[in-house]
């Protein structure tokens, strides 16, 4: 079994949309399959990823807060 170790974007800092479009632009550059891990200190990224994840197919596997980051693992389509 391989064990798929994620890529990691840090959007620490950033404000809207650009933990969006950096996202976006990871995403496109990996394989089908592969994971994004993106951290974002941005409340509103909650509500992006949501919106970002179900509008691309790519899917939002893990949604976490701590100490003010969020933490999204995506795994694109």
């Amino acid at each position: 079994m391989t064990v798929l170790t994620p890529r990691r974007l840090d959007a620490r800092g950033l404000a809207c949309p650009m933990p969006i479009l950096k996202t976006a632009r990871a995403i496109a550059e990996m394989e089908p399959g592969e994971l994004l891990e993106v951290l974002a200190t941005d409340p509103g990224s909650i509500r992006d990823f949501d919106a970002w994840s179900r509008t691309t197919g790519h899917e939002l596997i893990e949604r976490t807060q701590e100490a003010g980051v969020y933490r999204f693992l995506l795994r694109r389509k």
